[in-house]
């Protein structure tokens, strides 16, 4: 049985590859198919996929795991292995006929990318006769597409039932790749926008659900496990902080590495590791990515079991539902923070030499900080939000994957 134990041993035994080949990805700005091909065979790419279809299915407990162990010899890898995992739950809530064609085949890779899931998607979709009409895009930050056999493209539809986004399960045949990935940190992610080969697409009606009907679970997936209850935000946002934490202990390991025997340039400590500068410093790192740590292992544990009183038929209320996803957003924000504060300690300690191409450091130092950057981290925001319902407020309604008026009570909507 592949456990995340398992899993985990044999990322580390390739990392010290998977960290010499991260330059080559940068300047490539792409992970290698040989990279994703060694990563499909530790089953990085099966964590989240379903066990009716072969796949792990592990918790997302061990999920955490194994993202953090990807992530602590390559940010870009680590974040490619997130995105399989944390996009799973789409297709898994998008119902059976998705789910066979996602699962179904034999494939290296990850199973499904996800992009502009989000009202600011400049994709659009019309209904049409046995199907949905889509135009428009460039669809972003398409983690994950270059591999994936299918990506799911959020949209904006407009018509009788209002605004609303919908989850488009695209083919990879009918997509344009484009070389626009031109970044300043996870350059190996090979996260391009893509577009539709023609000016439109048709896609068949069952591949195009009501993003509000996917988070909220409203369609049987014909799934087993609980995992496929546990609360979407809980789950990839958890895993998420994963990332920051692994590159935080990645950074530490190389810092102690590198420091052995190194003098510390305008004082007489010839060994870097000796001085008492060091140690505070160490210190502080050490309580930052720790604290990181602690909070998303709760909040992973917390979703296996939210899934499972779900599954049970015992669900906990929509205000605590509420609470819990604005609480996992925010705590994810903070450590993500925490863990980028961290490395960037290590790096003013590591001299001049930490600036250099070859020196992972500078890539965690960069690699870090795009994390704090995604749109879903937005630190003031997700704590105004947090703070609003700890007062008693609603949050600010807002579309998309971090909407959180989907789990008010009927009487706050």
């Amino acid at each position: 049985m592949t456990t995340a134990e398992t899993i985990v041993e044999k990322i580390r035994a390739i990392g010290p590859t998977l960290r010499k080949r991260a330059p080559e990805a940068e300047t490539n700005t792409r992970l290698s198919d040989e990279t994703i091909a060694d990563l499909a065979a530790t089953g990085a790419f099966d964590i989240a996929s379903p066990a009716e279809f072969g796949g792990l299915e592990l918790s997302v407990r061990d999920q955490l795991d194994v993202i953090i162990e990807a992530s602590k010899w390559d940010g870009s890898v680590g974040w490619v292995v997130w995105a399989g995992a944390s996009t799973d739950w789409i297709p898994a809530g998008s119902g059976p006929r998705v789910l066979e064609e996602v699962y179904g085949p034999e494939w290296v890779g990850p199973r499904v990318a996800g992009s502009s899931h989000f009202p600011a998607s400049r994709g659009r979709v019309k209904k049409v006769d046995d199907g949905w009409l889509i135009t428009g895009g460039p669809w972003t930050f398409a983690t994950a597409s270059l591999w994936s056999p299918f990506t799911n493209l959020g949209c904006i539809a407009e018509d009788e039932d209002g605004t609303y986004l919908v989850a488009l399960q695209v083919p990879r045949d009918d997509l344009v790749f484009l070389d626009d990935w031109h970044v300043a940190g996870m350059r190996g992610t090979g996260s391009v926008s893509v577009a539709l080969k023609g000016d439109e697409l048709f896609v068949p009606e069952y591949r195009g659900v009501d993003f509000r009907r996917i988070t909220s679970g409203a369609i049987e997936s014909g799934l087993a496990g609980s995992l496929w209850k546990a609360p979407a935000l809980g789950w990839s946002f958890s895993l998420m902080a994963g990332m920051s934490i692994g590159i935080a202990q990645g950074a530490v390991d190389r810092f102690l590495e590198r420091s052995n025997g190194r003098p510390i340039r305008g004082t007489t400590y010839a060994n870097q590791l000796e001085a008492p500068l060091t140690h505070l410093m160490l210190a502080e790192v050490h309580s930052k990515i720790q604290s990181a740590t602690l909070m998303m292992q709760a909040n992973a544990v917390e979703t296996d079991h939210l899934g499972e009183l779900i599954s049970a038929g015992t669900p906990e209320s929509p205000e605590y539902m509420q609470l819990f996803s604005a609480r996992v957003l925010m705590e994810t924000a903070y450590a993500a923070r925490w863990c980028a504060e961290a490395i960037e300690l290590l790096q003013r300690n590591s001299g001049a030499t930490a600036i250099m191409d070859f020196e992972p450091i500078q890539r965690s130092w960069r690699d870090a900080r795009i994390i704090t950057l995604h749109g879903a981290l937005n630190l003031e925001a997700l704590s105004e939000n947090y703070g609003r319902l700890m007062a008693g407020l609603q949050p600010h309604l807002v579309a998309g994957i971090t909407t959180l008026d989907r789990f008010a009570p009927a009487s706050a909507k």
